[in-house]
C-alpha cells in the first residue's frame, strides 16, 4: 500500500466515525519557543490545555513534523529520520478508552479491500502479529485499558504487557493534563530477532501506534516519571499518535523507513548519480555500511528541505533556516564523499517533489521556488567549498612543512570563517598524508557552543506563566470594540504586577489590566498594538502597549499615573486616536503593497511577514533576486493609484470554508478560528483574511513613499515605505534636497544626474592618474632603496616605510619589484605603508633566502603583532595590516631581527 493510500484510508476512516478532517498544520511552529512542529499533537495543545475551546469534538489528522535533535543519527538506524508524518486521531471531551482502542483494532485489522460484513477498509495487519502495552507501575494499574483490549477486542493475555511510566505515562513536564497511554507493536519475525515481545527486541517488535489517555489533573511533575495526581480531569481526552512512515515500512515490506515509497526514489537516484550500490544493511561491520547511510542520510534530508521550503523556511544562519542551510550542506557533502562534485540537488528535490506530491499537493505548486531556493543554496556552498579549498591547501602545505597535524584552531577556523565541514578537512587532508588535531577541534567547538548557550540565556527572556491569563480569561474574551469605538465604558476583570493577580496597583506601579471589553487593538498580524489612556474614579493610567497572551485575551501594559486602581471598578478607555488613525493608514497600505507586487512580480510573491505602525510600514516576501529599478518605480506607482482611486475597503465576518472559497489571501502557516474577517480593496484585487484596522477608503492613506528594497535573508525580501503626513515630509525633503543641488550645480533639476554623474567621472578620472603618479614615484625609488638593505646574517634585508600610499597592491608591487632586483642574491623585502590611516605590510623573499629557512608568511604574522592585527601568505610573498600606525618602525626593526637570529 503507497503512502498516499495510507494517508487516504486514515481520513477515511476516522471522518466516517464523525471526525472533523482537519488538514496538516506548517512546520513552522506557532510557539516562538519551538522552531518546528515536533509532533502530530501540538496543534492541538490549546484545546488539550484548556486555554482555547476547540470547534469540534473529534478530530483526525496527518501532521508534518520536523526533529532534528538527533540528526547525526539519521541514516544510521530504521528509526531517526529529520521529517516524518503522525497520523492522529483525537477526542476532545468525546469518546475515550471505550471506543479509542477498538477503533485503533479495527482499522489496522480489517482488509485493505473492506470488511465483507461491516464494510470497513483498514491496513490489513494480521491480528495475531500485534502486541499491546498497557500502563503499570506498581499498584497504579491501568486495568481498564487491558480489559478493553483483553475482553472486548481479544488479545492475547500474554500478548499484553504492562509497563511503567517512562513508556507508558503522558505529561507535559508541568501540571496539568496527564494519562496513561497504550502502545500498539508489529511483530516483524523471528529473521528480526528474538521473540517475547517488545521488552525482549525492539527491532523485531515495531512500535506502530500510541493512545494516549489523558485522564489525570498532574499538581506537581519532577520527572518523566516522579509526578503527583491531583484527581481526574474534568473532560478526558484522546491523543493518539501513529507513525506514516514506520506503518508505511510495514505494509511495503521493506527494511526501514528511507526504503518506502516517498524516500527510496531519492536514494535510488543519488546512487546512481555516484554510481554505488544500496546494499540496505544497517551492520557498521558491512564493507557497504558508510555508503549505505550516506544514502539513507541524502534521501532524508532532501525530502526534509522540500517539505520545510514548501512551508516557507528560507536558509539563513539562524533559527529554522540554519536547520535548513545544515540539512542541504550535509547532502552536498555527503554527495562529494561518494564522489560527486558537480551540483545535484536540483535534481534529488525534483525526485522528492514527485514521491510526496500525492500527498501534498502543494509541493508541486511551489516547486519553481523550492527549486530556486534549493539550487542557489547549493551554489553558495560550492563556492563556500572553493574558497575553503584553498585556505586548506595552504593550511596543508605548512603543516607538511614542519612535519606537525594540521592544527585543531586552523580547522575550526575553516569551519567557523569559511563554513567549511570538518568531514571534508579530515579527508582531503588524509589525501595529502596529514593528520588532524581532531581533539582540539572539538574543544574549540564546544568552547563556541557553551559561548552561544551562555549568550542566549542571558538575552533570553522567558515566557511568563500563562495560568493567571487564562483564569482571567475563563469562559469570556474580551469584547474589542475597536472596530467602532474609539472610548468605550467598561469593567477591570483584573490586574497583573510581576507575573502575579492582584487586587489593586498604586501610582507608579507598572501594571497588566485586563478589561471585559476594550477600543484597544491587541499587537498582532503585524500592526502594533494602540496606546491611550484609562481612566476611573480617582486614577489614571497610561496605556503603551497591548498584548494577547492567550487567544480571545486582551492585555493591557500600563502605568499608573496618579490614584489607586482597585479591580472589579468600572473605567473609560481612550486610545490614541490620532495614532490609530494613522497606524490604519500603514496597514491598508500594507494589504496595497502585497496586491501591487503580485502585479509586479507575480503570485509566486508570498508574503513572510509585516509591520506596521502610525506613518509606516514594512512588508517581507518570497523572491530570490532583488527587484530592479523599474520594478520599484511600477510598484510604488500602482499603490498609489489604488490610493488615488479611492476604493471603498470593506470587511466580512464569514467562516474559513466561504473565505477560502472567494479566494481571500491567507498567511501560510497561520492558525485560524472557524470564523476570519475578510478585508477587500477594490474587490478581489485586494482581498486578505485580517483582524486589524483599516481605513474607510483608501484614499484616506494620501500618499505613499517607497524607501527601500532589500534582502532580509536568502530568499526573502523586503520593502519598506511611508505613508500618509509622513510620505507627504519625505517628498518635501527631497524636494529641498534637489533645490540645493539646482542652486550649487548651477543647472535645471532634471540635468542634476547628468551633471553629478559627468562630475563623479572627472573625480575617478583625477584619482586614477593621482593612483598612476604615485605608483610610478614609488618605482623611481627602486633603485636607490636597494642600497638601503642591510646585511642579515647573509640575508639582505630592505625594510622601508613607504608612507601613505593607495592600497596595499601599490606596497606589493612595489615590493615584487625590488624583489627582482635582488636578483640571486638572499634577500627580503619589507615595506610597510598608511592606506586611510590603517598601517599595511607586505614582505616579498627571493628564493635563496627562502632555501635559508626564511618565510614571507611568518615574518608578516610577526610584524602583523606589533601592529596590532594581523596577516599571513606563502613563503613567498604575504601581507597584513593592523590598528597602530605608530609601530610601523618597531614593526620593521622585528622583521630585520627575526631575520638576524633566524635557526
Amino acid at each position: 500500500m503507497k503512502t498516499e493510500d495510507i494517508t487516504r484510508t486514515w481520513y477515511d476512516y476516522f471522518a466516517a466515525k464523525g471526525h472533523e478532517r482537519v488538514p496538516s498544520a506548517s512546520l513552522i511552529s506557532p510557539d516562538p519557543s519551538v522552531l518546528f512542529t515536533i509532533a502530530g499533537m501540538v496543534p492541538f495543545i490549546p484545546y488539550f490545555l484548556g486555554t482555547e475551546k476547540p470547534p469540534y469534538d473529534r478530530a483526525v489528522s496527518v501532521q508534518k513534523c520536523i526533529r532534528t535533535a538527533d540528526i547525526e543519527e539519521v541514516g544510521k538506524t530504521a528509526r531517526h529520520g529529520t521529517f516524518f508524518q503522525m497520523c492522529g486521531n483525537f477526542s476532545f471531551g468525546d469518546y475515550f478508552k471505550e471506543k479509542a482502542i477498538p477503533m485503533a483494532w479495527e482499522l489496522l485489522t480489517s482488509p485493505v479491500d473492506g470488511d465483507p460484513e461491516t464494510g470497513v477498509r483498514g491496513f490489513g495487519l494480521d491480528p495475531d502479529r500485534l502486541w499491546i502495552t498497557v500502563y503499570e507501575n506498581g499498584d497504579e494499574r491501568d486495568d481498564e485499558a487491558r480489559r478493553i483490549w483483553e475482553e472486548e477486542v481479544g488479545v492475547p493475555h500474554e500478548r499484553v504487557i504492562g509497563t511503567g511510566p517512562a513508556d507508558n505515562y503522558w505529561n507535559t513536564g508541568q501540571p496539568g493534563p496527564g494519562g496513561p497511554c497504550s502502545e500498539i507493536y508489529y511483530d516483524r519475525g523471528p529473521a528480526y530477532g528474538a521473540d517475547g515481545g517488545p521488552a525482549v527486541d525492539e527491532t523485531r517488535f515495531v512500535e506502530l501506534w500510541n493512545l494516549v489517555f489523558m485522564q489525570d489533573r498532574l499538581s506537581q511533575v519532577h520527572s518523566k516519571t516522579e509526578f503527583e495526581i491531583a484527581g481526574p480531569l474534568q473532560n478526558r481526552n484522546i491523543d493518539t499518535g501513529l507513525g506514516l512512515e514506520r506503518l508505511a515500512m510495514v505494509l511495503q515490506g521493506v527494511e526501514n523507513m528511507y526504503e518506502t515509497d516517498q524516500v527510496r526514489p531519492v536514494l535510488d537516484r543519488a546512487a546512481e548519480l555516484a554510481g554505488v550500490t544500496y546494499t540496505s544493511t544497517e551492520d557498521p561491520e558491512d564493507p557497504n555500511h558508510a555508503t549505505d547511510v550516506r544514502l539513507r542520510m541524502i534521501a532524508d534530508h532532501v525530502r526534509s528541505s522540500l517539505m520545510l521550503i514548501s512551508d516557507g523556511v528560507r536558509p539563513s544562519n539562524e533559527g529554522g533556516g540554519f536547520v535548513l542551510r545544515r540539512l542541504i550542506r550535509r547532502v552536498i557533502l555527503a554527495m562529494r564523499l561518494l564522489g560527486v562534485e558537480r551540483p545535484i540537488f536540483g535534481e534529488l528535490i525534483t525526485v522528492s517533489r514527485d514521491a510526496m506530491k500525492g500527498v501534498y499537493p502543494d509541493v508541486a505548486e511551489r516547486f519553481e521556488t523550492i527549486h530556486q531556493v534549493s539550487v542557489k543554496e547549493e551554489q553558495a556552498f560550492l563556492r563556500t567549498i572553493s574558497a575553503g579549498t584553498a585556505k586548506l591547501d595552504s593550511a596543508v602545505s605548512a603543516a607538511r612543512s614542519t612535519g606537525a597535524p594540521l592544527s585543531g584552531a586552523d580547522a575550526f577556523a575553516l569551519h567557523d570563517t569559511y563554513g567549511f565541514p570538518i568531514d571534508l578537512t579530515l579527508e582531503m587532508a588524509a589525501e595529502a598524508g596529514v593528520d588532524v588535531d581532531e581533539d582540539r577541534f572539538r574543544d574549540l567547538m564546544t568552547e563556541q557552543r557553551e559561548r552561544a548557550r551562555a549568550d542566549a540565556k542571558g538575552k533570553k527572556s522567558g515566557h511568563a506563566d500563562t495560568e493567571v491569563y487564562s483564569q482571567l480569561r475563563g469562559d469570556s474574551p474580551t469584547h474589542f470594540t475597536g472596530y467602532t469605538e474609539h472610548t468605550t465604558e467598561s469593567t477591570i476583570r483584573g490586574l497583573v504586577v510581576d507575573g502575579e493577580a492582584t487586587d489593586r496597583a498604586s501610582a507608579g506601579q507598572e501594571v497588566e489590566i485586563v478589561l471585559d471589553a476594550t477600543p484597544f487593538y491587541a499587537e498582532a498580524g503585524g500592526q502594533a498594538a494602540d496606546t491611550g489612556r484609562i481612566t476611573g474614579d480617582g486614577f489614571e493610567l497610561e496605556v503603551t502597549d497591548v498584548q494577547s497572551p492567550i487567544s480571545g485575551l486582551s492585555v493591557h501594559r500600563a502605568r499608573v499615573v496618579h490614584g489607586e486602581v482597585p479591580a472589579g471598578v468600572e473605567v473609560l478607555g481612550t486610545i490614541d486616536l490620532r495614532r490609530r488613525l494613522d497606524a490604519q493608514k500603514a496597514h491598508s497600505a500594507t494589504h496595497i503593497i502585497h496586491a501591487a507586487l503580485h502585479d509586479v512580480l507575480g503570485p509566486q510573491a508570498v508574503q513572510a511577514g509585516s509591520f506596521n505602525k502610525e506613518g509606516y510600514l514594512r512588508f517581507d516576501f518570497t523572491a530570490e533576486d532583488a527587484m530592479s529599478s523599474s520594478a520599484r518605480q511600477e510598484l510604488e506607482e500602482i499603490a498609489n493609484l489604488a490610493i488615488r482611486d479611492n476604493h471603498h475597503v470593506s470587511t466580512q465576518v464569514m467562516s474559513l470554508e466561504d473565505a477560502q472559497a472567494m479566494g481571500a489571501m491567507m498567511l501560510f502557516g497561520e492558525k485560524y478560528g472557524e470564523k476570519v474577517r475578510v478585508v477587500e480593496m477594490n474587490g478581489a484585487w485586494s482581498r486578505e483574511l485580517c483582524g486589524g484596522t483599516h481605513v474607510g477608503s483608501t484614499a484616506e492613506i494620501g500618499t505613499l513613499a517607497l524607501m527601500s528594497e532589500a534582502s532580509v535573508g536568502s530568499g526573502n525580501r523586503r520593502v519598506e515605505a511611508l505613508v500618509g503626513m509622513d510620505a507627504f515630509q519625505h517628498f518635501a525633503a527631497e524636494r529641498t534636497l534637489v533645490n540645493q543641488l539646482t542652486d550649487m550645480l548651477k543647472v535645471p533639476a532634471d540635468q542634476v544626474p547628468d551633471r553629478i554623474s559627468s562630475t563623479l567621472q572627472k573625480l575617478k578620472e583625477t584619482e586614477r592618474e593621482l593612483e598612476r603618479l604615485r605608483a610610478e614615484q614609488l618605482r623611481a625609488q627602486s633603485a636607490d632603496l636597494v642600497t638601503r638593505a642591510v646585511d642579515a646574517a647573509g640575508v639582505d634585508v630592505l625594510a622601508h616605510d613607504a608612507g601613505p600610499v593607495a592600497s596595499s597592491d601599490d606596497l606589493r608591487g612595489l615590493a615584487l619589484d625590488l624583489r627582482q632586483r635582488f636578483g640571486s642574491r638572499a634577500a627580503v623585502v619589507a615595506l610597510a605603508g598608511q592606506a586611510k590611516g590603517r598601517p599595511l605590510i607586505v614582505v616579498a623573499t627571493t628564493e635563496a633566502a627562502r632555501s635559508e629557512g626564511v618565510q614571507a608568511g611568518a615574518l608578516v604574522k610577526e610584524a602583523c603583532a606589533v601592529l596590532g592585527g594581523g596577516g599571513g601568505g606563502k613563503p613567498d610573498v604575504a601581507q597584513g595590516g593592523g590598528q597602530n600606525a605608530e609601530k610601523i618602525g618597531e614593526a620593521l626593526d622585528g622583521v630585520v631581527r627575526s631575520v638576524r637570529t633566524r635557526g
